[in-house]
């Protein structure tokens, strides 16, 4: 054997070793990351109170069905699962949102290594993720969007898979994980579109002409499909909220106000990030098998643009593309010469991070809060819908107001002779409101809520006459007018929340003008 071939066998086991230990330091390096994502999460989990919707999730896990008027089921079913399996505090109910976090944070970098990356991609992908304000805003408090990323990244993960030649049986686990998506958010539809879409756009036709994928396209119908018939006997009503919603409560942007809200969300620093990765699946050899991600991408942001979505409904696509612009960094900077580019722009994304990090997670008071949204104005660049501007953003306002107010009316509920107590009905004007009677109510002595918005609207009047009614919140005002007897008994006054609660009245009301039965269609609000 010559020396060459001598030298050569006995280096593929060194190569071997090296490679299994830089494979290892990469994947504790992830874990670190995550670990770091939790924490971060953690230092805000308690300050602030709910959002709004987090109570309305809790209400609705205590209703489960297939359906809700404004999402699928799977929130209501995660949040039944937090309450009782964590407990009913705030902490409990935010774990779950923490936990994905963390895995999406993990779980790209590993993309990148899919996607051919080595040990400082991976790490510089999973950080980017970490490091977006709007993915630790939506991971600060309990929602479906703290869960769709994970189901859109899994289903990426699998097609690469499958396009690097892995078993087309893979598609029945695509298949699973896309059924339960759907069951998450109706949004997964699009993603799906956007990854057929992109094959066939970039030559990998073939793939459809496999029974397997199907196969799984009937595995995620299937797991859809109760979802999908609670809603046709229900009158597709996802479909007029979200019609109503773009009429009276969202702001129309257009696309490029859409694409400026990206880079924000993202961090304006991680543009070159995602900008580099779309460039690498379309202009560069490397990214050439996996171009059908870049098409992916283009389709979502068409989609959401063309159909007015909100503009943060594209942000879970973008793990796909900071994993390849990692990957086209590292390879750009692999030359010495290149080096130091690693540790500068690495350094300008962890400090601009650490500055718009109070955006994303609540770790500041109130106070140092809104002195530091003054001379950093960062949150106030972004607004998706129509009320009124106020101290907070949107975020935080909707986490102010609703023990007081659940105090206020049980005020009010205990005032009332016995006799009369059992036959009031506590009618709230909006679902954050009603969820905020039912989740402080018990300790206060008070019955469950009733309310004409979304699904608490199908829930009913409980029975109830309307001889004696407590309305408060929104469009209280109105409602008060059905009745012959009214007298508003009680303000609770919100200087930080949203608009509809910063002075909430509280009316006790008698005499109504019909049975409650009758004027309960008077109540509904779908939006």
């Amino acid at each position: 054997m010559s020396d060459t071939g001598f030298l050569g066998a006995a280096s593929r086991p060194l190569d071997r070793v090296v490679s299994r230990h830089v494979a290892l330091s990469a994947t504790a390096m992830l874990a670190g990351l995550a670990a770091a994502k939790l924490l971060i999460q953690f230092a805000g989990i308690h300050r602030y109170g709910f959002f709004r919707d987090e109570l309305y999730y809790m209400a609705c896990g205590e209703h489960l069905a297939w359906g809700y008027v404004d999402q699928p089921p799977l929130v209501a079913v995660a949040a039944w699962l937090a309450r009782h399996i964590f407990g009913t505090s705030i902490a409990a109910l935010r774990l779950l949102p923490a936990l994905f976090g963390a895995a999406i944070v993990y779980l790209t970098g590993r993309f990148a290594r899919e996607l051919g990356g080595g040990r400082f991609a991976q790490v510089l992908a999973a950080a980017a993720i970490l490091l977006a304000p709007a993915y630790l805003a939506f991971d600060s408090f309990f929602s479906m969007n703290a869960f769709e990323p994970l189901f859109w990244l899994l289903c990426a993960w699998m097609t690469v898979c499958i396009v690097k030649g892995a078993s087309p049986r893979l598609w029945l686990a695509f298949g699973a994980v896309a059924g339960v998506g759907l069951q998450n958010k109706h949004t997964m539809l699009v993603f799906g579109f956007a990854l057929a879409v992109g094959l066939l756009l970039s030559g990998e036709a073939k793939l459809f002409r496999t029974k397997w994928i199907w196969l799984g396209g009937l595995v995620a119908l299937a797991i859809f499909l109760p979802n999908l018939i609670w809603e046709a006997r229900h009158g597709w009503p996802q479909i007029e909220v979200v019609r109503n919603a773009q009429l009276f409560k969202n702001t129309h942007i257009g696309p490029l106000r859409f694409l400026g809200d990206q880079v924000l969300f993202l961090n304006p620093f991680a543009l070159p990030l995602w900008l580099g990765g779309l460039a690498w699946y379309f202009f560069l050899p490397g990214g050439k098998r996996f171009r059908f991600l870049g098409w992916s991408y283009l389709v979502v942001l068409t989609v959401f643009i063309a159909f007015d979505g909100k503009s943060y409904y594209a942000l879970p696509v973008y793990p796909l593309l900071i994993a390849a612009g990692a990957v086209a960094f590292e390879k750009f900077t692999a030359s010495l010469r290149r080096r130091s580019l690693r540790v500068a722009y690495t350094a300008a994304l962890v400090i601009s991070a650490i500055a718009t990090l109070p955006f994303g997670v609540p770790v500041l008071s109130v106070d140092a809060f809104l002195k530091y949204s003054h001379a950093i104005p960062y949150a106030s660049l972004v607004k998706t819908e129509r009320d009124a501007t106020v101290q907070l953003p949107q975020l935080y306002a909707d986490m102010f107001g609703w023990d007081s107010i659940a105090t206020a009316v049980a005020g009010v509920y205990h005032g009332l002779p016995q006799s009369e107590r059992a036959g009031c009905a506590i009618l709230a004007g909006n679902y954050g409101e009603a969820g905020a009677i039912d989740y402080y109510g018990p300790a206060l002595g008070l019955p469950g809520a009733i309310s004409g918005h979304n699904s608490y609207y199908d829930w009913g009047p409980r029975g109830y006459s309307g001889s004696c009614m407590i309305i408060f919140g929104e469009r209280s005002g109105e409602f008060v007018k059905y009745f012959g007897e009214v007298q508003r008994v009680a303000t609770v006054p919100n200087p930080y929340g949203m608009p509809s609660e910063q002075n909430v009245s509280v009316y006790l009301c008698h005499k109504p003008i019909a049975p409650l039965a009758d004027l309960w269609p008077r109540f509904k609000l779908i939006i």
